[in-house]
């Protein structure tokens, strides 16, 4: 397949000074396989300390950004802003930005379009409700959040795509593997379909919702999942094992 293993943590609005420390320390300690390519999301007062004391082989992300490059935007922060403290990733469209902050479909593709203009690499976060699972719409709801994106997008080699159930983040419940691994097939053929064959061999989708070091081996042999984009259990030591899930 050629599709490098990719595995995110998301620390959401957690940590401080001390806790960063122990973080970077057992990631240091590892040893992370050397074949996946880690990326953290940080809080953004935290970007620059991260980014100086985490090793070369973890990238740095934001969990968000504006979609303009500067202006009279309080509380934003821009791609521009990220890549002059050195961090090349950011995660957009997570599904607290989505729920929490009521961003729009379209917002987000503005979004990733002005982040991947400005040199950003993207984890893209799609996912359905509990109630639109339950009403048969996972498809309709991943396809369509799935093709706003697309309409922002020229480079996909510089965007992951991250699958998120929004009923399995944070909640202890997790998408199975063959659930999993049914939304990823799909998605897939849907690149083939609308992007172009090449796209859909080459994109990496990973899964997200409630991923540990229990449940991550058999995720992760699911021929479909890339990787994983981890919430909780990445402040705690077991993400050195989530990372070689694949050993």
């Amino acid at each position: 397949m050629g599709r490098k293993f990719f595995v995110g943590g998301n620390w959401k609005m957690n940590g401080n000074k001390t806790a960063i420390k122990e973080i970077v320390d057992f990631l240091k300690n590892g040893p992370l396989d050397s074949n996946v390519e880690v990326v953290v999301g940080v809080p953004a007062i935290y970007l620059m300390l991260c980014k100086n004391i985490l090793p070369d082989n973890i990238r740095v992300a934001a969990q968000n950004c504006y979609k303009v490059d500067k202006g009279a935007f309080t509380g934003e922060i821009s791609p521009a802003m990220i890549k002059d403290v050195g961090a090349e990733w950011v995660i957009l469209g997570h599904s607290e930005r989505r729920n929490v902050f009521g961003e729009s479909d379209q917002l987000i593709g503005e979004k990733v379009e002005h982040a991947l203009q400005e040199g950003l690499h993207v984890i893209a976060c799609i996912g359905e409700l509990l109630e639109e699972r339950e009403a048969g719409k996972t498809t309709e709801v991943v396809f369509r959040q799935t093709q706003v994106i697309s309409k922002h997008v020229k480079d996909w080699f510089k965007v992951v795509l991250a699958y998120e159930p929004v009923w399995a983040i944070g909640t202890g419940k997790t998408a199975s593997p063959q659930q999993a691994q049914e939304v990823h097939q799909k998605l897939r053929q849907c690149f083939s379909e609308n992007v172009s064959p090449q796209i859909a061999e080459t994109i990496r989708i990973i899964y997200g919702g409630s991923v540990t070091a229990n449940n991550a081996k058999e995720l992760a042999s699911q021929a479909d999942v890339d990787g994983f984009l981890v919430g909780g259990a990445s402040l705690k030591p077991e993400f050195v094992q989530i990372v070689n899930a694949r050993q």
